[in-house]
């Protein structure tokens, strides 16, 4: 039961290293559509083998995304998958409250000193509203 729980962690935390992947600029924009394509592939209710074939149906889901998400892992920099995957750890590990890595949106717009385009206080002050 406990690996099944190890490999539970290992599964959510990889999860999360391609969702930061997907929100960095740095990450290559093939290797965003490749991860998005492979989230994509899991959820809608098409494949290119149709699930209710027998043994075929679940194999193209085992053979498909895990051939897109290394497909793109290859395309990223390697430093920024380790970047996410140092991160994810330290949150898992109960590191306290991380900060996010300096080419993410979050560490964009915190460097920025405001929260983001959409600041109403900052929209106010350019249109010369009260």
């Amino acid at each position: 039961m406990e690996r099944l729980r190890a490999t539970a962690r290992v599964v959510k935390g990889e999860l999360r290293v391609y969702r930061l992947l997907l929100e960095d600029r740095r990450t290559p924009r093939t290797a965003r559509w490749l991860l998005g394509l492979a989230v994509g592939y899991a959820f809608l209710p098409f494949d290119l083998v149709p699930d209710f074939v027998p043994g075929l149906g679940h194999l193209d889901d085992l053979v498909v995304i895990p051939a897109l998400v290394l497909l793109a892992l290859r395309i990223v920099p390697r430093d920024l998958v380790e970047e996410y995957r140092a991160l994810v750890r330290a949150e898992a590990e109960g590191a306290g409250p991380s900060t996010p890595p300096a080419g993410s949106p979050v560490a964009s717009v915190e460097a920025q000193g405001g929260d983001g385009p959409g600041d109403p206080g900052e929209m106010m002050e350019r249109v010369g509203g009260p």
